[in-house]
């Protein structure tokens, strides 16, 4: 159990890098899931555009979302976008650096699907087949075949135990010309979210060095601060319980020696220790309060220091320290005793 209860503390305090590897895992997955994916093109000319781009977009959209779920800072960003205003001001450019931040991490997956399915083939094969152009690549003066009965010849060609149309266009030829399409689709997708990533994580904060800074800081700030608050309410709740228990079976107690005509037991030392973490909050309504105030009304950023003393006078507007006055012979006696 110790063992679990350190490798949970190591993910706590190394998020980052868990959640990076967290999305190198789905990337993985991704991957892994398309290869063992079994894609069966329905081979019919109103299905298959529906079927091919359905299973190019629809699963990287569902881990994109799978992205966000995992993430445990949506939650913090949706709680920050949707407090009230209060005495702390929110400041878009932190929550936009925050969503930034995630979407980055939770674009990891789907970017994989798409290299990985644009770089097979069979989802472009599939969609765009009977859009092969027949006069360049096969028999265009086939004779016998209308426009819808062609299409329906060429919708069959990702399935070719079931293709009849080879005296219109050869199948190895109209799903090498889709492939070929395909995979420079892949590489040119994968060229741009490279380039797209070295721009965002390299000349980003060399253009906007204050303003990356400051949103960056104010972002741990906030994940920082709602893990000490639940902490803090953790070490409440746990101090409140055990003091309520505490009084629970002393009341017990008191009630079964007035019975018994016993003499009630002292209350150990700890109870004491718990009352103390309390901070003066005893009572349920008091605790609801609070909590009700930290959502609407978190206290601003600005801590006041103690008075510290300046010079002859003391910092904070506090009076100069007062000494009875002393006479000019006091004064002419002392120097001439140095």
């Amino acid at each position: 159990m110790d063992k679990f209860r350190m490798i949970f503390q190591f993910l706590q305090s190394n998020q980052e890098s868990f959640m990076n590897g967290i999305c190198g895992i789905m990337a993985l997955a991704s991957a892994q899931m398309y290869s063992a994916f079994d894609f069966n093109c329905p081979c019919l000319p109103r299905y298959n555009l529906a079927y091919g781009l359905g299973i190019l977009l629809v699963p990287p959209f569902i881990l994109f979302l799978l992205g966000f779920v995992l993430n445990n800072n949506i939650s913090m960003l949706a709680e920050e976008w949707r407090r009230p205003q209060g005495q702390r001001g929110k400041d878009q450019a932190v929550l936009r650096y925050m969503f930034c931040s995630m979407a980055q991490r939770a674009m990891i997956a789907p970017a994989v699907w798409v290299s990985v399915t644009l770089l097979d083939g069979k989802c472009i094969t599939c969609a765009f087949c009977t859009l092969v152009p027949v006069e360049t690549l096969g028999n265009a003066s086939h004779p016998g075949l209308s426009q819808g009965e062609m299409k329906r010849v060429l919708a069959r060609i990702p399935c070719k135990e079931i293709y009849n149309g080879q005296e219109l266009i050869a199948n190895e030829v109209a799903v090498r010309y889709l492939r070929c399409i395909s995979q420079a689709l892949g590489w040119c997708f994968v060229l741009l979210m490279t380039t797209l990533a070295f721009l965002v994580r390299s000349l980003r904060p060399c253009f906007t060095q204050a303003a990356f800074l400051k949103s960056r800081y104010w972002s741990h700030y906030i994940d920082i601060e709602r893990k000490l608050f639940d902490e803090t309410c953790a070490e409440h709740a746990r101090s409140f319980a055990k003091v309520c228990i505490q009084q629970f079976f002393e009341g017990m107690s008191t009630d079964l020696a007035a019975a018994r005509c016993h003499l009630p037991r002292k209350a150990p030392a700890d109870a004491g220790e718990a009352a103390e973490k309390l901070l003066g909050i005893t009572d349920q309504g008091t605790m609801n309060m609070a909590l009700k105030s930290w959502h609407r009304c978190k206290p601003p950023l600005h801590l006041h220091p103690p008075a510290l003393p300046s010079g002859n006078g003391w910092a904070g507007g506090g009076q100069p320290p007062t000494h009875p006055p002393v006479s000019r012979r006091e004064t002419a006696a002392y120097y001439s005793r140095v």
